[in-house]
């Protein structure tokens, strides 16, 4: 049986330093995804949005594996999308007002059609408010600046500047602030979370 890490295929996406920022160019990608607004601390739907796309990727994850092509590979780890109306006050302290995407990325041989079958099955068990609200679509990102934090998210500010300042010194920021959460924060010490911080950019010469 073929087996394929993503996490180190892509390793320059999802596993970069977090000694500087650097320069990325992100391919489009297929993802599952959910929208939603209000604070991921106490938002239900949050919650519910994370369950369903964990359901839906492990599902889709044994349907390769078991079936005709064969193949094992790892979930790949949550990630978001954040935003408010005003930009000028994100991330703010208000974080009621904060709107998400909550998404996984899926391996390029994951049709929809097989996203489709997964979501029956993940039905059948615990029929989610939020399995309605799943979409399977290519996400395109292009030159994205970023950087690895280390710690809890309440401590992300200074190292959401660093990527900002050196966006500043080649480009302007488009796009929304991306996090990818390589921890599980329900095990891990909070000093020690991995939180992969990107944000899409546009260079000066462009």
């Amino acid at each position: 049986m073929e087996k394929i890490d993503f996490k180190k295929e892509l390793k320059h996406l999802y596993q970069p330093s977090a000694k500087e920022v650097v320069q990325v160019d992100v391919p489009t990608m297929n993802f599952l995804m959910v929208d939603g607004e209000g604070d991921p601390n106490t938002s239900q739907s949050y919650a519910e949005a994370i369950q369903a796309l964990f359901a839906l990727s492990y599902t889709v994850k044994f349907m390769v594996k078991k079936g005709s092509m064969a193949i094992d590979y790892g979930v790949m780890p949550l990630e978001g999308l954040w935003w408010a109306d005003d930009m000028r006050v994100f991330p703010g302290d208000d974080k009621s007002s904060w709107k998400w995407t909550a998404m996984i990325m899926q391996p390029d041989f994951v049709t929809g059609e097989m996203i489709a079958d997964a979501l029956m099955e993940v039905k059948k068990k615990k029929n989610s408010p939020a399995l309605s609200k799943v979409r399977f679509e290519a996400f395109t990102e292009g030159v994205c600046a970023q950087i690895l934090h280390i710690g809890p998210f309440s401590e992300e500010a200074p190292t959401i500047e660093r990527v900002h300042r050196f966006i500043d010194t080649v480009g302007t920021r488009t796009g929304k602030h991306h996090e990818i959460y390589l921890s599980d924060i329900r095990k891990a010490d909070p000093a020690k979370w991995k939180t992969v911080i990107r944000q899409p950019m546009k260079l000066l010469a462009e």
